[in-house]
């Protein structure tokens, strides 16, 4: 089994930030330690630039390999 580096959440909730988050849209996680220990996640979010949200956003998601390759191609 190919493990990936990569994680993805969909949006959940957009309170105080709808024009940066879309609910129900896909986004890939970006690593940060020091986030993830205060609830957070760094997301490449609408304006096109990194930023940290609250965890509660999101929902996990697991990609199969097909899906999650289609996704980073046309990312």
């Amino acid at each position: 089994m190919i493990m990936s580096n990569h994680s993805f959440v969909v949006c959940v909730n957009n309170d105080d930030y709808a024009v940066s988050l879309e609910v129900r849209k896909l986004y890939e996680v970006l690593p940060d330690e020091d986030a993830a220990k205060h609830g957070q996640v760094r997301i490449i979010d609408e304006s096109g630039d990194d930023y940290l949200y609250p965890e509660s956003f999101f929902a996990p998601v697991e990609l199969s390999a097909l899906t999650e390759e289609r996704v980073l191609r046309i990312a």
